[in-house]
Formats: C-alpha cells, sequence, structure tokens
C-alpha cells in the first residue's frame, strides 16, 4: 500500500499534523477539567436560582417554581427516551448489520476510513441522531477489523459528530418537531410565537444549505486530523480492540417460544401500524403530520419489522434502555430549571437584556454564542430549548427577526458544545470501549473550525428571511 502521506501535498500533511497535536492538548486539558454531565445539570440549576434571585424573586417563590416544574416534562422526557430507543433497534437490527459490513469494505486508507464515517454520522443524522449515533459506532467497530492503522481515537470522534452538527436540522430536531406540535408546545412559549411548521425551519433552503457546509467542513477536517499510521493509536493500543459478538440462535422449545421467534405477529401488527401512518400522512400531509410521536411510532415499527421476530426486538430494546438513563433522570432536573425560567421575573429580564444589547442584525450572532454556551450546562436540544424559547422568541418579536429562523440558530448552536460535553457521548463509549477524553481530544478540532463557520451563516441567511408575525404560518 501507498503510503498516504505521498497521496497529499506538504501542506496539507503540515496543517494534518497539527490538528494531531492540537487534539492531543486538548485531550489532556478535557481530562484534567471536564465533569460529568450531571454536574453541569445541578451547576445551571445553582445558577438559574441565583439569577431569579438577582431577578427580585424571593428564595421561596424560587424554591416552588423549580419543585413545580419539575416533573411538567415527563411526556417530553419519554418521547426523547424513545428516539434513543428507535434508533438503537433498527441501527442494530440484521438487515442495517448488512449494510454497516458492505460499507466497512469501501475505504482502503485509515484517512479515508474515519472521512467515511464523518460523512456517514453526520448525513445519517439528518434522518435520526439515535440512529446515527449506533450506527456509526457500530461501523466503526466494523471499520478497525478491515483497516489497518486506523486511529481509533479519530475514528470515534467522528462517530460522535452526527449529534455535534447537523442532527438538529434534521427529521429529529426536538425544538423544530415541539414547535410544530402544537400539543407539544408549553403555552408560556405557544402564547409567543404561535405554531411554526417544519417548512419555516429544517425545510428552509438557508437550513438545507447550512447542514450540507456542516457535513463538509467535518468531513474535511475528519480527513486532515487523522494521524498516520505509524503515528495512529488503534483499538489495541488504547486498550479497547471492541469484538463484535456473535449473533445468538433462538430455538423453540415450546409453543409460547414459537410465538416469540416466528414473524408472524410481528407482520400483522407491523401492517397495523404502517397503514396507520399511511392514512395519517394521506390526511394531514408529511410536514403537518411528522412529529415526535409520528417519528418514534415510525421507527418503532421500523425495529420491529426489521429484527422480525419479537424476542429479537425486545433484546433490542433491552440493550437500547441503558443509553437513556441520562435522558431520564436529567431531564426532571432540566425541567424544574424550565419552571424557575417560566414563572419567575429571569425569562422577562433575559429578554429585555438581549433586546437591550441586540439589534436586527446582531441578534442572530449573539443568540448563536449564548446557546453554545448555555448548551455545556443543558446539553439537551429539547430541554435547553424549553428553557431558552420564552425569552428568546420574545426578544425575537420585539427585534423582528423571523421566528423559524431563531429556532434554526438555536438547533445549528446548541449542537457544537456536544463536542466537548460527554453526556450524549454515553452510548458510543459503552459500545466502543473508549474514554471520553480520548475523544473529546479530537471532538474540540471539529468545534475550532465549526464555531466560526456556523457564527457566519446565522448571521447571513438570518438576512435573507423576512420577519413574519405569530400566526400567520
Amino acid at each position: 500500500m501507498v503510503s498516504e502521506e505521498k497521496n497529499i501535498s506538504g501542506s496539507s500533511q503540515g496543517l494534518a499534523n497539527g490538528f494531531s497535536r492540537l487534539a492531543i492538548r486538548m485531550a489532556d486539558w478535557a481530562e484534567r477539567w471536564f465533569p460529568d454531565a450531571f454536574v453541569f445539570a445541578l451547576g445551571a440549576i445553582v445558577i438559574v436560582f441565583l439569577g431569579a434571585l438577582l431577578a427580585g424573586e424571593t428564595p421561596s417563590n424560587v424554591t416552588r417554581y423549580f419543585g413545580d416544574g419539575f416533573w411538567q416534562l415527563i411526556p417530553f422526557t419519554l418521547q426523547m427516551a424513545m428516539v434513543i430507543i428507535g434508533g438503537y433497534v433498527v441501527a442494530s437490527s440484521p438487515p442495517v448489520g448488512r449494510v454497516i459490513r458492505g460499507l466497512a469494505r469501501i475505504p482502503s486508507t485509515p484517512r479515508s476510513a474515519v472521512a467515511l464515517v464523518a460523512f456517514l454520522a453526520t448525513s445519517s443524522s439528518l434522518l435520526s441522531w439515535g440512529f446515527s449515533l449506533i450506527f456509526s459506532s457500530l461501523l466503526v467497530r466494523q471499520i478497525v477489523k478491515n483497516v489497518r492503522g486506523v486511529d481509533y481515537r479519530a475514528a470515534s470522534a467522528a462517530a460522535y459528530l452526527g449529534v455535534c452538527t447537523v442532527w438538529a436540522l434534521g427529521l429529529s430536531s426536538s425544538a423544530s418537531l415541539m414547535m410544530a406540535t402544537q400539543a407539544s408546545i408549553p403555552p408560556a412559549i405557544l402564547t409567543i410565537s404561535g405554531r411554526i411548521p417544519l417548512t419555516h425551519t429544517i425545510f428552509t433552503w438557508q437550513s438545507l444549505t447550512t447542514a450540507g457546509l456542516l457535513i463538509i467542513s467535518s468531513v474535511v477536517v475528519a480527513y486532515l486530523s487523522t494521524p498516520a499510521t505509524s503515528e495512529a493509536k488503534t483499538a489495541k493500543t488504547v486498550g479497547a480492540e471492541p469484538a463484535l459478538p456473535a449473533p445468538e440462535v433462538d430455538k423453540a422449545s415450546m409453543p409460547g417460544e414459537w410465538l416469540e421467534n416466528n414473524g408472524l405477529l410481528t407482520i400483522l401488527v407491523c401492517t397495523l401500524g404502517f397503514a396507520y401512518l399511511a392514512r395519517l400522512f394521506f390526511i394531514q400531509g408529511p410536514l403537518v403530520a411528522l412529529d415526535l410521536n409520528t417519528y418514534n411510532f415510525l421507527f418503532i415499527m421500523l425495529g420491529m419489522l426489521l429484527h422480525w421476530k419479537p424476542r429479537a426486538f425486545v433484546r433490542a430494546v433491552s440493550a437500547a434502555v441503558p443509553a437513556t438513563a441520562g435522558v431520564l433522570i436529567q431531564f426532571p432536573f432540566y425541567s424544574g430549571i424550565f419552571g424557575i425560567m417560566t414563572k419567575s421575573a429571569l425569562s422577562s429580564r433575559m429578554a429585555e437584556f438581549f433586546v437591550g444589547i441586540s439589534s436586527h442584525g446582531s441578534y442572530p450572532v449573539l443568540l448563536t454564542i449564548y446557546s453554545a454556551i448555555l448548551g455545556l450546562f443543558v446539553p439537551s436540544g429539547g430541554s435547553k430549548w424549553i428553557i431558552e424559547a420564552p425569552y428568546v422568541l420574545a426578544a425575537a418579536k420585539q427585534l423582528h427577526v423571523n421566528l423559524g429562523w431563531v429556532v434554526q440558530i438555536y438547533n445549528t448552536a446548541e449542537a457544537l458544545p456536544n463536542l466537548i460535553n460527554p453526556f450524549w457521548m454515553l452510548p458510543l463509549l459503552g459500545i466502543l470501549n473508549i474514554r471520553a477524553r480520548e475523544v473529546i481530544g479530537y471532538s474540540s478540532l471539529y468545534l475550532i473550525v465549526n464555531f466560526p463557520l456556523v457564527l457566519f451563516l446565522m448571521w447571513f441567511f438570518a438576512r435573507t428571511m423576512p420577519y413574519t408575525p405569530p400566526g400567520v404560518f
């Protein structure tokens, strides 16, 4: 095999070496200073509590707001957990497994292998961030078996890119789907913005262009930052070396077990489910009918069909459940933050602050920076939007900034801190048997490149979208 160093120019090789050295420094810093994601949630509660006090609230009132709001987002919490489960059962199904093995045979060099992972992770996240995370992790496990000299840390970071770049610009965007589903919009937000359909958020040409540019940027960084074979730390070097488990063989010895290992009931139930979806899409139209419930229903039905046997499907769900632990325990705490933000004077103070320092032209840039910073404390697209939406939408209305684009500014910016926050990395770490610090060292490079690009795109495209009053969509 011809050395990869001979296939790229000297300047590109120097850039690649610089990226690799920077990744090592960032990894060392992250290992020393980055706590668990739950600590970020607890820290956010303290900060919001103090902010409410500064806004003029009494400690007694703020305490009550927190407790009253703690269980307010239970339906949404379950919806987010089902996104993870649905993505996992589809990605881990036998047909998708065959696709993964075929894709893993495409690249022949380490750099092309990591670039392929980056492309598939980002593009598949437009369909589902849950599917992307699991699919890309399983792809890395197969690729390191087929391509010698792949740096395991770089490949793992590439597999994580889906939830750090464009996922919220796709079909599983929590904020966009919520704003398109009137029943899912909290009243405090609905009175400000009304319902915002997907045609004004993820399906605008500005949003689609942003997604395309971020995918290209990520693939380029993935290619350049991958160490040469001589400098790579492989799966064996870092002590991971994942082994793909052999498929379990189900044998039916009793009538009840025969039903568990037969696809008859699966066919009947999936036929009923897909018939319901077809009717719903026909009556309401695909864009109107696509909300969080419909999306999760589609993936559950598809997962059942791909696993075929009820026992295999339940086994896949059981394997997916541990990945939902962070969502299940942290979302109520985020809901408590939402209670403080919406019931106290803090929300109106924040809106006044944004209006006071912003203009129609500068607001998109300031919102991008703020949403990215807040994402370090609340690493969740859905729950963070509920916290942030009341005052950022109120400020946008006063400044006459397109409300649909405000949702997309949020969607694009909130994904960026995931590159240095291990919260959504947890399922990937378990599958790949790697430590967060080793992934963050490389994922930080994408943040350095993508953040200024996002700032420019959010500002530039905001200038192309006229303001539309609530209720006119």
